[in-house]
């Protein structure tokens, strides 16, 4: 389960009446400060599942307006679509609470391992790149 920060809620364009319980695609991207294509996209991966009109436009409901922004959160966190899927139970609909939370955990530390990984990298490199820094300065110090 990925839970928004209170800084991510208050980052995102809040719905004009708070009260609404269906949404257009349009109201939706512009809310989330998305593309309908994005939205659709999503659709397709069967990460959202809108009602549609008989007319065949797509109604949007709480629920998916909540999906999508976890949807958003997941990918700034670098999940996979797949990954967001599990973690808001959509790849397994008779996953409780309890599970889903473990998955989400599962993933989070395998997500922070990963952070410490490129971390200590960029700490080596950060090192490398003033070693040659030093060096530079040194030889232009001699030839002045």
């Amino acid at each position: 389960m990925i839970l928004l920060t209170p800084y991510e809620r208050s980052k995102m364009k809040t719905s004009p009446n708070p009260e609404k319980t269906r949404f257009s695609i349009s109201e939706l991207a512009d809310e989330l400060d998305i593309s309908t294509r994005s939205i659709r996209f999503y659709e397709e991966k069967g990460l959202i599942q809108p009602e549609r009109t008989q007319g065949n436009h797509r109604i949007y409901r709480k629920r998916d307006r909540t999906r999508l922004k976890l949807i958003l959160r997941g990918k700034r966190l670098g999940y996979s679509l797949d990954e967001i899927a599990e973690m808001i139970g959509m790849a397994e609909f008779d996953m409780d609470e309890i599970e889903q939370l473990k998955k989400s955990l599962a993933y989070g530390d395998k997500k922070l391992r990963e952070v410490d990984e490129r971390m200590e990298e960029l700490q080596v490199l950060k090192q490398d790149l003033y070693a040659v820094r030093q060096k530079i300065l040194s030889r232009l110090a001699e030839i002045e």
